[in-house]
């Protein structure tokens, strides 16, 4: 595809998506930890050669709605964290188009355009995501019933690094790094982690955790920000996606939480591949399994309402 394609594929895919959806500033005024972001510090968004969309400097988060049709929506909404290394976010297979088949199903979606960590324009970037990550569910669940949701059924679905944002939040909900005036439950109510990062112990993604944590993190950062080390009875069912052969996160991610979390009795399902690699997004052309459908037909044996036959 030419350079020239690939800018008017952009232009086209921004202009829809600014005419149907809502997009709602993250924080209201002053964002926790920020600094003065210097001129050269520029968001940027472009189409990738594969036909997505990659958002790179985020330093104003935001959250994109994507409300369930009415006559289907069944109260159930997801918070969306696509993937990226914590250096970009893959916005739209990993983003905007999970939102869309969610939607399909009758599940409110958000897909979270969170800040990627950096110490350009942030005090501390190591718990930067954490926060949007806290701020995400707070904005959603104050304003349940502006988007017809319940607030009591409200999820969070990462990919690879956005995995690791989710699992970051999924294990310390419970340590808030926000303003919170109205003590809202910054607890997600289920979690589902694709190809997720999750140790930064055992089988780390390099890339990622230097991302996050700089070059020499201290053990105590790396314990924190491993979400298998701190799971307990109070964390929320969670179903993962991974293929074995995964060359970028390996599998051992995925399977050091769920073990974890069957240890803790908690709810956990871990869907296998035997191939894949790594970045599928919806779609994984080496199988004819459809993750999704499946994930949505465990989201009906946890409780959560979805709506037709997937």
């Amino acid at each position: 595809m030419t350079k020239l394609a690939l800018n008017i594929l952009f232009f086209v895919m921004i202009a829809s998506l600014s005419r149907a959806q809502e997009v709602l500033p993250l924080y209201n005024g002053q964002i926790p930890g920020a600094k003065a972001t210097p001129k050269t510090y520029v968001e940027n968004t472009e189409v990738r050669p594969n036909g997505t969309l990659s958002i790179t400097k985020v330093s104003v988060p935001t959250l994109t709605i994507f409300e369930a049709p009415e006559a289907i929506s069944t109260g159930t909404a997801v918070i969306i964290c696509p993937g990226g290394g914590y250096g970009a976010l893959a916005f739209s297979h990993e983003g905007i188009d999970v939102a869309k088949r969610l939607n399909a199903i009758g599940v409110t979606a958000f897909v979270l355009k969170y800040r990627l960590p950096s110490d350009e324009i942030m005090v501390d970037k190591t718990f930067a995501c954490l926060q949007d990550a806290q701020q995400a569910i707070y904005l959603v669940r104050k304003n349940a019933k502006r988007y017809h949701i319940k607030s009591n059924k409200l999820g969070v679905l990462g990919f690879s690094a956005g995995g690791h944002f989710a699992s970051t939040l999924l294990t310390h909900y419970g340590d808030v790094k926000i303003d919170n005036p109205e003590k809202i439950n910054l607890k997600p109510d289920f979690g589902v982690l694709v190809y997720p990062v999750i140790s930064f112990q055992e089988s780390v993604h390099a890339g990622t955790k230097r991302n996050l944590l700089g070059d020499q993190p201290s053990d105590s950062l790396s314990t924190y920000f491993s979400a298998n080390k701190n799971v307990d009875r109070q964390t929320p069912p969670v179903y993962f996606v991974h293929a074995k052969d995964d060359q970028v996160v390996p599998v051992a991610n995925s399977e050091l939480m769920h073990q974890a979390l069957l240890a803790a009795n908690v709810p956990s399902n871990l869907l296998y591949y035997e191939k894949g690699g790594h970045g599928f997004g919806l779609t994984n052309k080496t199988s004819d399994v459809d993750w999704f459908k499946l994930m949505a037909g465990w989201l009906k044996t946890q409780k959560f309402k979805v709506s037709g036959s997937f």
